[in-house]
């Protein structure tokens, strides 16, 4: 097995969520990609911000305020005064108790060539007639001494965007590709139209419905009475059998292929009853299972608003 093109200076063992990241490198490294790896992990992300204003940023961002909140920065060519002002940025941040990182991402002449050709892009520092490759060589010359400042140096010659976000997420983070995506569970009704957002849609519409009784008709899937009933009966246990199998088939699929967010919805007639309580009921497996889930009922709120307005009739 080919080993990961990727260099650590001593003092990238030390790094654990620094207060702020400054991202940079070569153009058609991968600098977008992983700015949006700090993205998932939380971080407030800028693009192409000068080294002196990062400060200001830091401070108004509150990350002073001790509310958890980290920086993620890009810093590339078109920020003027790069080089003079990049080692001034990081004494400054550290003088004012800030810790900091450099990512620098780097590439063969020939790989950035090829990226380049196949986005069909001009290089940001190609001058009029230039060739590409001239212009990626004067670049790799000029960012020379940013490299040698960095704490954390990824070759991303061999890496494909996953694997780029893998190597960032091991250096950065300790959660979990698994930990990292958010999931979000909502119950709906079908009678309000299909949620567009959602990238899985279950239809529970087959299992017994509460609101064909009296007592439960006015309760919701978050009432025990409910609740009991869609989650007791026979049919549910063997359609969960089967529907947990398939989270368990499908989820670390999406997470294999880097997904950060995935939405799941579980329809009913009303989003009232049935929904919500297979929507509870699979956030709770989720939650077990070891993934980042959120719930919300799209449509309850009108259930609860058709009762009230027959409590008052």
């Amino acid at each position: 097995m080919a080993e990961i093109p990727i260099q650590l200076r001593t003092e990238a063992s030390a790094i654990d969520s620094p207060d702020v990241i400054i991202i940079t490198g070569l153009s058609g490294a991968g600098r977008t990609e992983a700015m949006h790896t700090f993205e998932d992990l939380g971080y407030y992300v800028i693009d192409n911000l000068p080294p002196s204003l990062i400060l200001s940023v830091a401070q108004m961002a509150g990350l002073s305020s001790g509310v958890g909140r980290h920086l993620a920065v890009v810093c590339d060519l078109r920020s003027q005064q790069l080089f003079d002002d990049l080692a001034d940025a990081v004494d400054t941040l550290e003088a004012h108790e800030f810790s900091c990182g450099i990512v620098f991402l780097e590439a063969s002449d020939e790989t950035l060539q090829r990226r380049y050709a196949l986005a069909r892009r001009p290089h940001p520092l190609a001058r009029e007639g230039e060739a590409m490759l001239s212009a990626v060589r004067r670049e790799r010359e000029l960012m020379d001494d940013v490299r040698k400042r960095a704490t954390l140096t990824i070759d991303t010659t061999n890496l494909t965007p996953k694997q780029l976000r893998s190597i960032l997420l091991s250096n950065f983070t300790h959660l979990s590709e698994q930990q990292l995506m958010e999931v979000h569970v909502f119950s709906f009704g079908f009678k309000y139209g299909m949620p567009e957002e959602a990238d899985i849609i279950i239809d529970v519409r087959f299992l017994p419905n509460p609101y064909w009784d009296r007592k439960m008709r006015p309760l919701t899937g978050r009432d025990p009475l409910v609740r009991d009933f869609v989650l007791e009966h026979q049919q549910t246990k063997a359609f969960l059998e089967v529907w947990h199998n398939l989270l368990d088939i499908v989820l670390p699929g999406y997470v294999a292929e880097g997904k950060s967010r995935l939405s799941i919805g579980v329809g009913c007639s009303g989003g009232q009853h049935r929904s919500v309580a297979l929507a509870d009921e699979t956030a709770g497996y989720l939650t077990k299972a070891g993934y980042h889930v959120a719930t919300s009922h799209r449509d309850l709120a009108r259930a609860e608003q058709r009762t009230d307005s027959r409590r008052e009739a």
